[in-house]
């Protein structure tokens, strides 16, 4: 996909991003300061993320990964996960973080929590970049949230299209 030729909308700024994942990072050690927590990266959007919030997290943690497929390369869910990498470690007993980069549908991060719960999770939290709200089909509010935008299509910070703009330090969209 090519958008040289579009007006790039910054919607969250990387300065914004950065202080907020800073602060959100204290939040969670105060949270989960004298218990046994994992941390599970839904890969491939939350890498980013999850690496940056992990880095202000300052209770022991163990971290995870796990690939999920519901979108491919359309800027919509098709409602039916994939579990096409599963969770590499035995999380019995543990308080699991789930992180992704956003909640639209809430379909993946219902999934995925309900997976983590009947592995043995002593307790399953979600962790997002970004919550879209309007979006929502399921029943789900994240746990832990960085900023809640409206229902506009958003790429840059983990956040691709097609295969490009995950490497982007800011989340945009743009316009012709």
């Amino acid at each position: 996909m090519d958008i040289e030729n579009k007006k790039i909308n910054v919607v969250i700024s990387e300065e914004q991003i950065r202080t907020r994942i800073i602060e959100l990072g204290s939040n969670l050690s105060k949270e989960y300061g004298d218990k046994k927590l994992y941390v599970l990266s839904l890969l491939r959007g939350s890498f980013i993320f999850t690496a940056d919030l992990v880095r202000h997290i300052t209770v022991p943690t163990k971290i995870g990964f796990m690939t999920t497929s519901s979108y491919g390369d359309a800027e919509e869910s098709s409602g039916k996960v994939k579990v096409v990498n599963d969770i590499p470690d035995n999380i019995e007993g543990y308080d699991v973080l789930v992180v992704d980069d956003i909640v639209d549908s809430g379909i993946t991060m219902n999934f995925v929590m309900d997976h983590v719960k009947s592995l043995g999770a002593k307790s399953v939290k979600s962790c997002v970049l970004l919550d879209k709200p309007e979006r929502r089909v399921v029943d789900i509010t994240p746990d832990f949230c960085c900023f809640e935008i409206p229902d506009v299509f958003v790429v840059g910070y983990g956040l691709n299209y097609g295969d490009y703009y995950r490497n982007v330090p800011y989340v945009f969209n743009w316009s012709e």
